[in-house]
């Protein structure tokens, strides 16, 4: 089943910008954060958002399976 991803358009202190599961609990407010669209996974996720923001990695909470640094 496909999930809703979005990526946080602020970067943490190392540069990432974090890619979330819609459900995740540190998902961004919406504000602060741009729905990428949905995915059956979180590397087409991270892919997605690398269009935008080439620092962007998978959360460890919710896309532990795409989380690198």
């Amino acid at each position: 089943m496909k999930k809703k991803y979005y990526v946080n358009k602020h970067a943490q202190s190392n540069g990432d910008h974090e890619v979330h599961e819609q459900s995740c609990v540190y998902l961004p407010a919406e504000q602060n954060r741009l729905y990428l669209g949905e995915f059956y996974g979180c590397r087409d996720a991270v892919d997605e958002a690398k269009k935008t923001y080439k620092s962007a990695d998978g959360c460890k909470t919710c896309s532990p399976g795409c989380h690198t640094r």
